[in-house]
């Protein structure tokens, strides 16, 4: 699982890098800037400040960070799979095209909330830790969740149903709000620096696998039920199976302690983080001395954000209501994606490690720019195999902005703002521009008639992705900021510190 990337002294004698190396040179300049500030830094860095590693601490917080997003997105999964079924269960006495809709706002409801909840959590999370705040959106989540699938139908009481199906997707709304910046963050101040892409591209794994148990129990149910039986009361059993996967994720993030970053904060300012650093504080200390870096996470997310909820909320009812193919070919195209994204996503993660976060989001992003409307042609011509390519594509695109973000984002902001910077930065895009990506290019295909606008949509997603790529710095390998370096153990350390002192000595 290490990466072998070589440090710096060990290579010195080739340290004008060999012919084809240049992105692991240009890593080591970056690591080794950092080292630098981190040695003249009052007080400098010493061999025991390096932290090491808890690996089983580490393989506990990565399992459980993941298994809450893999809860979150086996929601989206069902949600976007039984969009067609939720419209006729909550809408029955509106057109199809007006019962979409309709499911897709109650859809697009819950991330009108996603910004509040992550100005209520991200900002507690830096004030009483990210595993306390963690626990409790797991809980939220879960019960918003299997409320939905208690809720009775329109033709039981009416009004009334769209009503609690709305309340409940709020709900889940504002607990994932605190979900993903918590989960990053978490993972980031656990991952051994050079491994940190690797790590993280396991979040957004528990994402599309959870996606993928969503989508293919979905696509079970509809094959083996049969539409009027699904629409009777089949639609319900999928919400019911969120409260065994949340007490499971609830077990797992209570087992765990908090991060080496947030834990060496507080013993070093333990009484001046109490003291100062309310929820309003600490808003206003992230959008005024961060705000580049706000901007470019808005971007990155964005960039993220507008393929995945085209590709997971968008793409299925594309298929069966704008180009009028069979709901099980839609469900299995579909799939098909996912599990392009799910073979794909570590195996880029740990690229990122190698190449940077920069190459990758750039070549993803450039890759949309040149291919997302031609992919949208492909998906509206008749032979499988055009579908099928066109799938390929946008899971590959797909898994490039995935595998980097969770390493990336974290990355741009110190210790004692982390949390709630991420919460907002992230919700605020995901709210504007990839919750609503559902309802906006639907509307915009009603309106038009052209089935192309999707792909232009994600044309614009990626330009405003590639702009922010233009102006991120490239931090793989490289402590994070506000933190001392993380090594996986003792001798890794020791290497370490002498890389440090020998990038100090070549710089004067």
């Amino acid at each position: 699982m290490r990466q072998e990337l070589p440090y710096a002294h060990e290579v010195s004698t080739e340290i004008d890098h060999r012919p084809g190396d240049w992105e692991v040179e240009t890593l080591r300049r970056s690591r080794w800037d950092s080292l630098r500030r981190l040695m003249r830094a009052k007080p400098p860095l010493t061999r025991e400040s390096i932290t090491v590693v808890d690996q089983p601490m580490l393989k506990r917080a990565v399992t459980a960070a993941a298994l809450g997003n893999t809860m979150e997105w086996f929601d989206f999964g069902v949600y976007g799979y039984l969009a067609a079924t939720l419209g006729k269960v909550f809408y029955p006495s509106a057109s199809s095209s007006a019962q979409l809709l309709a499911t897709f706002a109650t859809f697009a409801a819950a991330f009108i909330v996603r910004p509040l909840g992550g100005l209520f959590f991200g900002p507690l999370g830096d004030r009483i830790g990210r595993q306390k705040v963690l626990a409790a959106t797991m809980i939220m989540m879960s019960i918003g969740t299997f409320a939905v699938g208690l809720i009775p139908s329109y033709g039981s009481i009416g009004i009334w149903a769209p009503i609690l199906l709305l309340v409940a997707r709020m709900v889940q709304g504002f607990s994932t709000g605190g979900e993903y910046g918590g989960a990053t963050t978490f993972i980031a101040e656990y991952a051994p620096d050079r491994r940190r892409g690797f790590l993280g591209s396991w979040l957004d794994f528990g994402t599309f696998i959870g996606y993928s148990m969503g989508s293919l129990l979905v696509t079970v149910l509809n094959a083996g039920l049969g539409e009027a039986t699904m629409t009777d009361w089949g639609w319900r059993i999928p919400f019911f199976i969120a409260g065994p996967m949340g007490i499971i994720g609830l077990y797992l993030r209570l087992k765990l302690e908090d991060t080496p970053a947030y834990r060496a904060q507080l013993d070093e300012h333990e009484a001046k983080v109490k003291e100062t650093q309310t929820a309003g504080r600490n808003i206003r200390t992230v959008v005024v001395d961060h705000w580049r870096a706000l901007l470019i996470c808005i971007g990155l997310v964005v960039l993220y954000n507008v393929t995945n909820y085209m590709v997971t909320a968008y793409l299925p009812t594309y298929f069966t209501d704008v180009i009028g193919r069979s709901q099980l070919s839609a469900d299995l195209l579909v799939l098909l994606a996912m599990l392009v994204v799910v073979g794909l996503i570590v195996v880029i993660g740990r690229l990122s490690d190698h190449v940077g976060r920069r190459p990758v989001f750039a070549a993803a992003a450039v890759g949309q720019i040149v291919l997302a409307v031609p992919a949208f042609w492909l998906l509206d011509q008749k032979p499988l195999w055009a579908p099928i390519v066109a799938c390929i594509v946008l899971g590959v695109l797909l898994a490039g902005f995935a595998a980097p973000t969770a390493a990336t984002l974290p990355a741009l902001f110190p210790t004692v703002v982390r949390y709630g910077a991420l919460s907002i930065g992230f919700n605020v895009a995901v709210s504007a521009f990839g919750g609503t990506t559902p309802l906006v290019t639907s509307a915009l295909v009603t309106a038009s008639g052209n089935h192309l606008m999707p792909g232009f949509y994600l044309v614009a997603g990626g330009v405003v992705g590639l702009v922010a790529v233009l102006f991120l710095r490239e931090t793989a390998t490289a402590p994070l900021a506000g933190s001392p370096p993380q090594v996986d153990d003792a001798d890794e350390a020791t290497r370490l510190f002498a890389e440090a002192k020998e990038a100090v000595a070549q710089k004067s």
